[in-house]
């Protein structure tokens, strides 16, 4: 057993990583009814790493919230992932830009197949701290270098599913993404989280400039999902759902606070799980 923590320097790559898992450890800790993550916690505890900064924050009454979201954005893509898998139990489950996301494992029927793709420092990480299981395999790419399609077989189906990454990405950068993977895996499915301009903004003032982006109107946001279908003729079809209601609609469990703040994720900055059905077969030609 290994004995040695793994440590986290602060201001690091690494760092970046740890906020969204300790938010779902958080999340665990005091909405109990709502998450269980033991694995986040496992994580947490094998990490040299102080939190009490982090704590400090996250259990602020926006902290609180920011972990909320976190840990329903993982419920909600896991949602997705299993209806997938329903359908085609020995799917391609893709985790794009994973970090230390485990949403496969914990979707994981005994049949399907992970792949986690990330940069190659990530993925470094990832290694050491989540190395791969049976049937889960971690790839070390950019998601602009296309050639990491080239790793994915999607004979059995397959589903994509990215959380808090696009974000990160400039429209034309995801639009020709999303445009090669509707060519590259017909009859698939992709998930991923987004809001508005004016929830992009907001982030400019938080994790977005802490990531040196400053002309947040060249990065990816939708004010409406249908923005998207113009993007390919092979998508079948382009939905959404709210963020925080609309795959368990949490409103009932949290105080009044945060049922005006779900209010204004749902208004304001639309805050949405957009899920994109490529046309075809899986296995298949368009």
């Amino acid at each position: 057993m290994r004995n040695v923590k793994y440590h986290i320097e602060k201001n690091t790559v690494k760092e970046t990583l740890v906020i969204p898992l300790f938010g779902r450890l958080v999340c665990s800790e005091r909405f109990p009814a709502l998450f269980s993550d033991p694995e986040a916690k496992r994580i947490c505890d094998s990490l040299d790493y102080d939190f009490a900064e982090k704590r400090k924050k996250m259990e602020s009454a926006a902290g609180l919230f920011g972990a909320l979201e976190v840990a329903q954005r993982q419920y909600d893509l896991r949602k997705e992932v299993e209806a997938v898998l329903w359908e085609h139990p020995k799917a391609a489950v893709v985790n794009l830009g994973c970090g230390l996301d485990d949403t496969f494992r914990k979707c994981d029927n005994g049949l399907a197949r992970g792949f986690n793709i990330d940069l190659p420092e990530v993925i470094a990480i990832r290694n050491e701290l989540l190395p791969p299981g049976e049937r889960e395999t971690n790839i070390a790419f950019d998601l602009n270098d296309h050639g990491w399609m080239d790793r994915i077989d999607p004979d059995n189906g397959a589903v994509f599913f990215a959380a808090g990454v696009f974000y990160y990405f400039r429209t034309e950068e995801v639009k020709r993404l999303f445009s090669a993977m509707a060519h590259r895996f017909p009859g698939a499915t992709l998930a991923f989280d987004s809001c508005n301009r004016r929830g992009a903004k907001l982030m400019r003032k938080t994790w977005l400039k802490e990531a040196g982006i400053t002309d947040v109107n060249a990065f990816f946001s939708l004010e409406d999902e249908s923005e998207l279908r113009a993007v390919s003729d092979r998508f079948a079809s382009v939905t959404a759902k709210s963020y925080m209601r609309g795959y368990r609609d949490i409103y009932g469990e949290v105080r009044p606070l945060y049922k005006l703040m779900i209010r204004f994720c749902d208004s304001l900055v639309k805050m949405k799980i957009v899920k994109i059905r490529f046309a075809g077969k899986p296995g298949g030609a368009v």
